[in-house]
């Protein structure tokens, strides 16, 4: 057979059958690719009826809006809540969180260990020591400032024992 077609596509020698076989080929992959296609359509379709389901338009819009006002009042509360935070980190790092004490005997005579040095100091080591001293004609308490975990005034042995306890914590 000679076909004038193929003889102007400079396939005029070529057997037919390979043409049809190649055409077969192309159908078959063009078939498959329409089948996948379909069931990608489907699963698409059935997600897009499910979000859709009872819903209009201006309703879904509706709700879209609602999530947006409740996205800007949750970072308008969040943003509050983190200036508050912000501030009682400020306001806490002046309180006294840290807390030494010994007990003892000003005077081995008393018994009962009623003397007493407590420290008292801030996250930044600031603050004071409190010496109270119990003896048989009163009660005697003083006061030493701490900056940065020293005093500018000698310290004594329980003082310094408080002093020591409190910047452990």
């Amino acid at each position: 057979m000679n076909y004038n077609l193929l003889n102007d596509m400079g396939l005029g020698n070529m057997d037919l059958t390979y043409l049809f076989i190649g055409a077969f080929a192309a159908i078959f992959l063009l078939l498959i690719v329409i089948i996948v296609l379909c069931v990608n359509l489907g699963r698409l379709s059935k997600k897009y009826k499910k979000f859709m389901g009872g819903k209009n338009a201006k309703s879904l819009e509706k709700d879209i809006m609602g999530l947006y006002e409740d996205n800007k009042l949750i970072k308008a509360s969040m943003e509050k809540n983190r200036k508050d935070i912000e501030n009682l980190y400020r306001k806490l790092s002046g309180a006294f969180q840290k807390i030494g004490i010994v007990k003892y005997d000003a005077f081995n005579q008393m018994g009962g260990l009623l003397s007493f040095s407590l420290a008292l100091l801030d996250e930044n080591d600031n603050g004071f020591i409190l010496n109270s001293v119990h003896s048989a004609e009163g009660c005697y308490t003083y006061t030493k400032e701490i900056k940065n975990g020293l005093c500018d005034i000698s310290l004594g042995e329980e003082e310094k024992k408080a002093l020591d306890m409190a910047m452990d914590l």
